[in-house]
């Protein structure tokens, strides 16, 4: 048998066994990082992993009076001694701390060695949960010696039993050959290998206990970003890792901005990559153009060793609300499980959610409650979108409809005539719809397309009931018309009156 690290749990495996027989799980085609034991290159970062039974906190050390946690006893002897609004401490242990018997001044994320009593038998390791002042036993420094740069969310969550569990120094690999990502399931375990499968990521603003909204917008594009699970790594670069999946995505407007540490995960705001997801390899001062959203509270040696076009599995705390799309009786499944209170307009008949508000998770959580607006089934039109064949047209319609960030959206009926329905909605300045898709010799029964550039009509979307020969589902020739898919509910047109909103909803396959 031999021992591996799995997402920071030591395994213990059969010699010769591969990444897939240990990894049956793990989603085939997403990256996991591995860094080969004995032979690479290491150097301290200056920074602490401590994990506690409660989470993950990185710490970065500014004092000179942190020898103190390279004790091999220590762990042992810190579980959570007490705990209140401003501090929670854990010991006791001894140290050579001289405390001063004055209080000073903390911010949220100081680490403070300090003693109770004033008796360095009892000492203490003492996080700083807000800013306040006190006396800690501190000696004359104030006994910070480290700031939480990582994992600030965990602070909220110690209570009574919790207790540190390992304190590691942060390692950064120089050399690449010995540390890497791959797909390659058949790879051979080592002894002392140490795998990282995914990422996880705290919203800024976050904890179970406490919810703020200061990003609840950043976060919530964030949360519709990465809702997959996926992280696409579209750039790499030294400081950063980027996923620019929906990038170009107007509207995000100016919310958090802070220097951008290790692990921060940002939304930006303006540019050609307006909307892209960046995660942050290194400390960089704050962005004019950047919205922190997020901060990494594990898998940090998967974003420094991703590569340009893997993809990383990716999990976000918490899971976005969003009700749009769903019927009635699910989405009151739902926030029962999430525990919030739902406002409903209308309960007679089958019904589906085709708006909510408050309309950012966030603010959901905050206030425990949402209303909901609904729709008769009827009036709910279901549509597959056809990617592989126009996925530029299809990204543009999901903009125009709300499907972007939605699996319910809207849109007005312009024009009806025989079996023809005309939907029409404002083309924003910029968008250009290049011919793609169009028909060859006959428009299929049931396709949605929308009108190219080629004619005056351009961003008319249609659908016709009935196959045809010369015009396309939007009434102009076939060069002028990009089929995007086609109407599961033809039945439901048959219905619809003309300056009338319809909503839709996306049946993915």
């Amino acid at each position: 048998m031999i021992t591996i690290h799995v997402d920071g749990e030591n395994v213990d495996v059969s010699e010769g066994s591969t990444l897939g027989s240990i990894l049956s799980y793990h989603t085939p085609g997403l990256s996991v990082g591995i860094v080969r034991p004995s032979t690479q290159e290491q150097a301290k970062t200056g920074n602490l992993t401590i994990s506690t039974t409660a989470g993950e906190v990185t710490i970065e050390i500014v004092g000179q009076n942190a020898d103190f946690l390279e004790s091999p006893e220590i762990v042992q002897k810190l579980a959570l001694h007490w705990g209140d609004r401003y501090a929670a401490a854990f010991g006791p242990f001894p140290s050579s701390i001289h405390p001063l018997r004055k209080p000073h001044l903390y911010e949220r994320g100081d680490v403070i060695l300090g003693c109770g009593g004033y008796e360095p038998a009892r000492s203490y390791l003492i996080f700083s949960k807000t800013r306040h002042s006190a006396d800690h036993g501190a000696d004359e420094s104030g006994g910070v010696f480290g700031k939480i740069v990582s994992g600030r969310a965990v602070l909220d969550r110690w209570t009574t039993g919790d207790r540190i569990t390992r304190i590691e120094p942060v390692i950064s690999w120089a050399d690449t050959s010995r540390s890497f990502t791959t797909t390659d399931m058949n790879l051979i375990i080592e002894d002392g290998m140490r795998i990282t499968t995914h990422v996880k990521v705290i919203a800024q603003g976050y904890t179970p206990e406490l919810i703020t909204t200061e990003a609840a917008g950043s976060v919530e594009h964030m949360l519709l970003a990465l809702q997959s699970g996926k992280f696409t790594v579209s750039r790499a670069t030294s400081t950063h890792i980027l996923d620019s999946r929906l990038a170009g995505t107007a509207g995000i407007e100016t919310e958090f901005r802070h220097p951008r540490r290790e692990g921060t995960v940002t939304v930006r705001t303006t540019g050609q990559l307006e909307g892209g997801i960046y995660i942050y390899r290194e400390d960089v001062p704050s962005s004019l153009v950047h919205n922190v959203a997020g901060q990494v509270i594990h898998g940090i040696e998967l974003v420094k060793l991703a590569q340009e076009l893997d993809v990383l599995a990716i999990r976000v705390l918490p899971q976005r609300i969003d009700l749009l799309g769903l019927s009635l009786v699910r989405a009151k499944e739902i926030s029962a499980e999430r525990g919030i209170l739902i406002n409903v307009d209308k309960e007679e008949g089958e019904r589906i959610i085709v708006s909510q508000d408050p309309g950012n998770t966030l603010d959901v959580l905050k206030e425990r409650m949402v209303t909901v607006t609904t729709a008769p089934l009827e009036k709910v039109i279901d549509i597959e979108l056809d990617d592989e064949k126009a996925p530029v047209s299809c990204d543009i319609f999901r903009r125009l409809t709300g499907l972007k960030e939605h699996d319910a959206g809207m849109i007005p009926v312009f024009f009806k005539f025989d079996d023809v329905v005309l939907f029409k909605s404002p083309i924003p300045p910029g968008i250009k719809i290049n011919p793609e898709n169009t028909p060859k010799d006959e428009a299929p029964a049931a396709a949605l397309a929308i009108t190219n550039d080629s004619r005056k009509g351009t961003g008319l979307v249609g659908v016709r009931l009935s196959a045809n020969k010369e015009f396309g589902p939007t009434s102009e020739p076939f060069e002028g018309t990009n089929i995007i898919g086609h109407v599961i509910d033809t039945e439901k047109l048959k219905n619809v009156k003309e300056r009338e909103n319809m909503y839709i909803r996306e049946v993915k396959r």
